[in-house]
């Protein structure tokens, strides 16, 4: 409600019981989402669930804590995950696209009709499709399959969604790993080398002050197009004005200690989550026990499922939701998904729907992401574990080192460049024209520039 256009809701394609087909949509949307949420906290559920009973295994206020409670959370999160995914978004999308058959009634159970119609159309051409793709693989097992829907075509079809959101976590994520040094920058207040925020600030009204009096003394001898020049460098230097300002409000805890803390524990978190999927790489050249299998019974509090105990327990939680939260900025980072990104009040159903789709195929891969990688040893419950692609050694090992590697060069290459922004503003080389390349500097101009400055 927060992001969609309420313009659809008036005119088009809701000027037919805007209030229920709104309805129909929205509790749609919103239940899918709610089943994304759900699917994000599976894991960390299930591990915070052991290290609890084994912290009070004879307590009687823990019984309720189970592993069949787990067990029958996993199963009810993957089937919504399917029931959202092949039913409920489709005929959400064909919902707002329908207008009734021709020569019917108009309302909404001609909308209905229209809507039942099509999702069933379109689920026989997939599940034709899948049965085709599996027998061109299996071709005996696929005759023999051909009635049994829902223990053939819906565990393949999911299989390969899944696939498919665990190779879309594979690119975006470390683009999320490396974005979020620059959000979390542009957030924070950043501290300046050798730089006197007193006389930026004093430079910085002086010429909002001199462009100001330049627009106030407009004759009709200047041209429209240096108006608008001068004005946008006025707008430019009024921004920049304001966050000398905020940067001058902020108290020196906020402008010395807080960016730099908040980016040591994103390059920590970062760090270990690189060094988690190494160990891991080492795993499956010399154990079998670190391949991704599924389980039934999951055995809770036993023991746990760190080396390190619930310390242990407890940064892998750490490390699932922050490779959550990093997967879905560098899915909206992008060029391929930007289009995608909400805007308040300003969201067409369409996009809505397809932001939804999108958080579901992320959030319901990442169980799977989190065992293939080794971040956590808490195998895989119910159909998750059902995967043909699971127990395959060359693709866990390929996508294994595709993670570290592309992880390691988004993080040298976001460090690298950051620290060269830096040196140069500080430097104050950043007023070089631009003619002058600035990869080409050599260091001992650096260094000299900055020991002058210093002196």
């Amino acid at each position: 409600t927060h992001f969609k256009k309420n313009a659809e809701f008036v005119t088009g394609k809701f000027n037919v019981t805007p209030g229920t087909s709104a309805v129909v949509w929205l509790w749609l949307c919103t239940f899918t989402l709610s089943v994304a949420v759900c699917a994000v906290l599976l894991l960390p559920i299930s591990i915070l669930s052991n290290e609890v009973l084994l912290t009070f295994p004879h307590s009687y206020y823990m019984q309720w804590l189970n592993g069949s409670l787990i067990r029958g959370l996993w199963n009810l999160v993957f089937l919504f995950s399917n029931l959202s995914l092949v039913f409920l978004m489709p005929f959400a999308y064909f919902f707002t696209e329908s207008e009734g058959f021709a020569g019917s009634k108009k309302g909404i159970m001609a909308r209905v009709y229209e809507t039942a119609v099509m999702l069933l159309l379109l689920s026989l051409l997939v599940l034709g499709i899948v049965w085709v793709a599996s027998a061109l693989l299996h071709l005996n097992t696929a005759r023999e399959s051909l009635y049994d829907l829902w223990e053939y075509y819906l565990p393949h079809l999911y299989s390969g969604i899944s696939l498919f959101g665990v190779l879309l976590l594979l690119l975006c994520t470390p683009f999320g790993l490396s974005r979020m040094f620059s959000i979390t920058g542009s957030l924070l207040v950043k501290p300046r080398l050798l730089e006197n925020l007193e006389e930026t600030m004093n430079c910085t009204v002086f010429e909002e002050a001199s462009l100001s009096r330049k627009l106030k003394s407009n004759t009709s001898c200047w041209i429209s197009a240096n108006t608008e020049s001068i004005n946008n460098e006025f707008l430019s230097v009024q921004s920049k004005r304001i966050a000398l300002e905020l940067r001058k409000r902020a108290s020196p805890w906020q402008r010395n200690l807080g960016y730099p803390v908040a980016m040591l524990l994103l390059l920590a978190l970062t760090a270990v989550s690189v060094l988690m999927v190494c160990f891991h790489v080492l795993e499956l050249l010399f154990d079998e026990s670190a391949m991704p299998r599924g389980m039934e019974d999951p055995h809770l509090g036993l023991a746990s499922f760190s080396m390190f105990g619930s310390l242990g327990a407890a940064v892998q939680v750490v490390i699932i939701l922050y490779l959550m939260v990093s997967s879905v900025v560098g899915f909206y980072s992008s060029p391929l998904f930007t289009g995608l990104l909400p805007c308040a009040q300003d969201t067409t159903l369409t996009q809505i729907i397809g932001n939804c789709v999108s958080l579901l195929i992320l959030s319901s891969a990442l169980p799977v992401f989190s065992r293939t990688l080794g971040i956590t040893r808490f195998d895989l419950l119910g159909d998750f574990g059902r995967y043909n692609w699971l127990g395959s050694f060359h693709i866990v090992f390929l996508y294994n080192m595709l993670f570290a590697g592309l992880t390691s060069a988004c993080l040298i290459n976001t460090v690298t460049w950051a620290l060269q922004r830096e040196l140069i503003r500080a430097f104050g080389l950043h007023r070089l024209p631009l003619t002058v390349s600035r990869s080409t500097i050599p260091l001992k101009l650096l260094l000299a520039n900055g020991l002058s400055k210093i002196h």
